[in-house]
């Protein structure tokens, strides 16, 4: 890709939409993408319920769970990139009506609507040349094809971001980042390596689910997308059986990292508890999200000395609870060390967009099993 002229700090606008459907974040971030220098304004908008349709109907369609450049033509993505470019675009004008901040270029993600690493490609809906039109201003996409050239799984990205943390909030002992957005992913930062390409300063790998089981146990059943402060996991009884069946999970877990997901893989758990009750339905699921992450410990050099989370699942109490118990350490919002846990990957976005621009690696072997350190994203100028 191209790069831009940046040797000091600038401020980056992030755009992040996970695989929850929730909206889209924006963050702005002062980076020189190595070091952290400020954190800025940020905001989240929802996806209006006519976004949330278009974009789960190439979702649910199973041509979308096919290499991209098959389904070029069809209506329902030609709508969906519509809603996100509009969706995308929005959330930037919203917030630059707020704020004097002006942004350098933009980092813009995507929505992901199917990930395949084992065959090699993954898919996120938008075209940032259309959004750097839309908005007059440059935009780093398309972050994740070049580390799947190179033999990675083009997931997770975030890791390089949580090591600049780690070393922003002076962490000196290992820590792992846990995001529990609709997939849980871990990194694990060893804060006294001098750059993230030093071998074993980063490790990073999907858990297994999060949220987004849960999110659509509770959309089936409540018709509310979400089990709001783990309410109803709360009142449930945990069906341990259900837990540790499924030869694919098992398998999964048990795979070596690097190591990613689609936030589909693992809905035949949806058919073993149709019969469960909402309560123990919410419970079983909640289980499994900690029993996931408690299995990733084996994967790590050693135990993390603090778990600091991100994403929705950090406001489930029930959730954080069941976390605690499985893996018997200090498990806190991110929000402990002052970082806010709602626009932290749109932060990393942005700062990855910085990275991007200036032909800095975004990706290494052991967190998403590339063959060496990997530069990334598409500069598209208005």
């Amino acid at each position: 890709m191209d790069k831009l002229e940046i040797d000091e700090p600038v401020w980056s606008l992030g755009l992040m939409s996970g695989t929850s459907l929730d909206g889209v974040d924006t963050a702005f971030l002062s980076t020189d993408g190595v070091e952290i220098t400020a954190f800025g304004p940020g905001s989240e908008r929802d996806y209006a319920p006519h976004e949330i349709k278009a974009i789960s109907a190439v979702m649910a369609d199973p041509m979308a769970h096919r290499p991209p450049e098959t389904y070029d033509h069809n209506l329902q993505l030609k709508a969906a990139t519509h809603e996100v470019l509009q969706s995308h675009a929005t959330a930037v004008i919203n917030l630059l009506c707020k704020t004097d901040v002006s942004p350098e270029l933009i980092g813009f993600h995507g929505q992901t609507v199917a990930h395949a690493p084992k065959e090699n490609w993954t898919w996120q809906v938008g075209d940032g040349a259309m959004l750097a039109k839309a908005l007059n201003r440059p935009v780093v996409w398309d972050f994740r094809s070049n580390d799947m050239t190179f033999g990675g799984e083009g997931a997770p990205l975030a890791p390089v971001y949580h090591w600049a943390l780690a070393r922003y909030i002076g962490a000196r002992e290992p820590v792992a980042f846990l995001n529990l957005g609709g997939v849980g992913n871990v990194t694990w930062v060893d804060p006294s390596a001098e750059t993230p390409e030093t071998d074993g300063a980063l490790i990073a790998f999907d858990t297994g689910p999060a949220n987004a089981l849960l999110n659509d146990w509770m959309q089936q059943k409540t018709g509310v997308p979400l089990d709001r402060d783990g309410a109803a996991a709360a009142k449930g009884t945990v069906h341990t059986e259900i837990v540790h069946s499924g030869n694919a999970l098992q398998d999964y877990l048990l795979r070596s990292a690097p190591k990613s997901l689609d936030r589909n893989a693992f809905t035949p758990f949806l058919d073993v508890i149709s019969e469960l009750s909402v309560e123990d339905g919410a419970a079983t699921l909640t289980a499994l999200t900690a029993h996931c992450v408690s299995a990733a410990l084996a994967k790590l050099p050693v135990a993390p000395a603090r778990w600091l989370v991100c994403g929705g699942g950090r406001k489930n109490p029930t959730m954080m609870s069941m976390l605690a118990s499985a893996l018997n350490a200090p498990i806190d919002p991110v929000e402990i060390e002052g970082l806010d846990g709602d626009l932290l990957e749109a932060q990393a976005f942005a700062y990855l967009a910085v990275r991007s621009a200036r032909g800095l690696p975004l990706s290494f072997p052991r967190t998403t099993d590339c063959s060496h350190p990997v530069t990334g994203g598409r500069l598209s100028l208005p």
